[in-house]
């Protein structure tokens, strides 16, 4: 598990994210519960879910960009909240269910590694991006 070269210093490098498979059709991640991930509540905070999510699918559509473009932006995401989490690591596994020319959609399962409990559901479209 290692991070990822182009978070150095960015969000998912803050939030600890790692990453064990990084792919044009399928990414899985993680990261350890950490202090800074909790929400004043006392539970994980939604928002480090997302992180985990939309980076994994964002790394995912970086490696399936087709030929001549340069980049991408995401213009939808939605996250439906399962389950909460205080301890132990977060995993997600994100999966390509369209690569198109145009747009990319990316679908994410984001668990609990020691309970194998799901605790979200995402799912985001991204924009290709080409030189003008």
């Amino acid at each position: 598990m290692t991070a990822h070269p182009d978070q150095a210093g960015l969000l998912p490098d803050l939030l600890g994210l790692e990453w064990m498979e990084v792919g044009p059709e399928k990414v899985r991640g993680r990261f350890a519960i950490a202090r800074h991930h909790m929400a004043p509540n006392g539970f994980l905070h939604a928002a480090c879910l997302i992180a985990l999510a939309d980076t994994a699918c964002g790394y995912g559509c970086m490696a399936a960009l087709p030929k001549g473009a340069e980049g991408f932006t995401t213009i939808e995401l939605k996250s439906n909240f399962l389950g909460a989490a205080r301890d132990g690591a977060i995993a997600c596994e994100a999966t390509c269910a369209h690569a198109g020319r145009s747009t990319q959609v990316w679908d994410a399962v984001v668990t609990h590694e020691e309970s194998g409990r799901t605790l979200a559901l995402f799912r985001c479209t991204q924009i290709v991006l080409y030189p003008r």
